[in-house]
């Protein structure tokens, strides 16, 4: 259902539901002044006819017979009015046309009688000085229909005013909408690669946190557009050198009469293809982390260790680095194995390429009941203490480093971390570097 016809609804709903207790407080309201009035007509019609009698306006005479009382007063309510005058003993002396032949009453003052099956509201005057009962009454059925015919002279101009007061909501919300038509129109003619902030300056208050919340999504976007081309132009350069480098080694080895010159070219190109598949590998990291696809499974954290340390000795035997696993009497780990993999993996070849000539990169898990702790500590000179800030971005290499790596390593460990719920932590780069990561267990 649309916003448009919801409010309609509801306000149409609402104004009923107000007019119908209006007209239910109307009728209550009328019934009981219309009882008021015509009660009070009945006591000054019974009361006029006693005055009469006592002063022999109207002369009845008990052994003459019934006679005909005209009522005094003037509207249409007064020939609805029924009277009849007892005498003190009993006897009937008068009564005005179509007055019923039963007694209208045996009390005095107001009641309210069931004359041949009809109920009738009746007031009784007895005045001893003439000796006579004055009793004038009227029908219940004629009281309902007057009352009646006055909640209908109130509720007639509502029912006409209806719908004119519908019409007025229908503009109304539509008016009020125009704000979202608005918005709706904008980002409709808004071309798929502007990212601007929406102009809103006179937009109502209850527009500015859908605006606000626009404006913010525009800017991710931004920010995520700008990172995926700053990412592809950085992948694309980190490629192209080791590239370049294969291709110019292919032609020296092919081209080369020396066996050593040829040597070394080959040599060379092996760690152009070292480090581009690294690069490739660490994209592809990237990619899997930042596309949180990964299911978690139940890992061997031992095993795990063993497995990273097993296939990370083709990079450490060249430079005599010896990998030590320290993980024993650790419960399983339910993580996704490839975030794991993926950040345990880039630790260790940051380790052993940071590691000096002979020295020894530590692999060490331990637990604590309700995280596991992963620390990977190499012997190498250690991070800056005012690189320590920017070691996470992605390909930022850190300046004056003899070791060239893409600058990829410590921001997939960082993702894979954050997106698996743990922390990390850059220990103390004074003497060997510390790297400490905690996930849940």
């Amino acid at each position: 259902m649309s916003i448009r016809l919801r409010l309609i609804l509801i306000l149409t709903l609402a104004t009923s539901a107000i007019w119908l207790s209006a007209a239910l407080w109307i009728n209550v309201s009328t019934r009981a002044q219309v009882e008021q009035v015509l009660d009070a007509r009945l006591a000054e019609a019974a009361n006029m006819v006693s005055s009469l009698m006592a002063d022999r306006r109207i002369a009845l005479d008990e052994g003459a017979g019934q006679a005909t009382i005209a009522l005094p007063g003037a509207g249409e309510y007064s020939r609805l009015l029924s009277c009849q005058i007892w005498s003190l003993r009993g006897n009937l002396l008068g009564a005005s046309s179509g007055a019923p032949d039963a007694k209208l009453s045996e009390d005095e003052g107001f009641t309210t009688t069931l004359i041949d099956g009809e109920p009738w509201r009746v007031f009784t005057v007895v005045n001893p000085d003439v000796g006579v009962r004055v009793m004038v009454g009227d029908r219940i059925q004629v009281r309902d229909r007057l009352v009646g015919d006055v909640v209908q002279g109130l509720l007639w101009p509502l029912a006409v005013v209806f719908p004119a007061l519908a019409l007025l909501i229908w503009v109304s919300v539509g008016r009020g909408l125009a704000p979202l038509v608005h918005l709706e129109s904008t980002l409709r003619n808004r071309k798929p690669d502007d990212l601007s902030p929406l102009e809103g300056a006179g937009d109502p208050r209850e527009i500015r946190p859908v605006r606000r919340a626009l404006n913010s999504l525009f800017q991710r976007l931004d920010d995520v557009r700008r990172t995926e081309r700053d990412f592809t132009a950085f992948a694309a350069h980190e490629l192209k050198t080791p590239l370049a480098g294969l291709r110019t080694h292919a032609q020296i080895a092919r081209m080369a009469s020396d066996p050593a010159v040829r040597d070394r070219a080959l040599a060379t190109i092996t760690t152009s293809v070292d480090r581009t598949d690294r690069m490739v590998r660490q994209l592809l990291d990237l990619t899997a982390i930042d596309q949180d696809a990964a299911t978690v499974e139940r890992l061997d954290v031992a095993n795990l260790l063993s497995e990273l340390a097993q296939q990370a000795e083709d990079q450490a035997r060249p430079r005599e680095v010896r990998l030590d696993v320290q993980a024993e009497g650790i419960p399983p780990l339910h993580a996704p194995r490839i975030l794991v993999h993926s950040a345990l993996r880039n630790l260790i070849e940051n380790a052993i390429q940071h590691s000096p000539h002979g020295g020894t990169v530590r692999l060490i898990a331990s637990c604590d009941g309700a995280f596991v702790t992963f620390r990977v500590r190499d012997e190498g000179p250690g991070i800056r203490p005012q690189d320590r800030d920017r070691v996470t971005d992605r390909f930022w290499r850190g300046p004056g480093r003899e070791v060239h790596g893409s600058g990829l390593g410590l921001a997939i460990v960082e993702a894979a971390v954050q997106r698996m719920g743990g922390r990390l932590e850059l220990g103390s780069g004074s003497g060997g570097q510390d790297v400490t990561f905690a996930l849940p267990l």
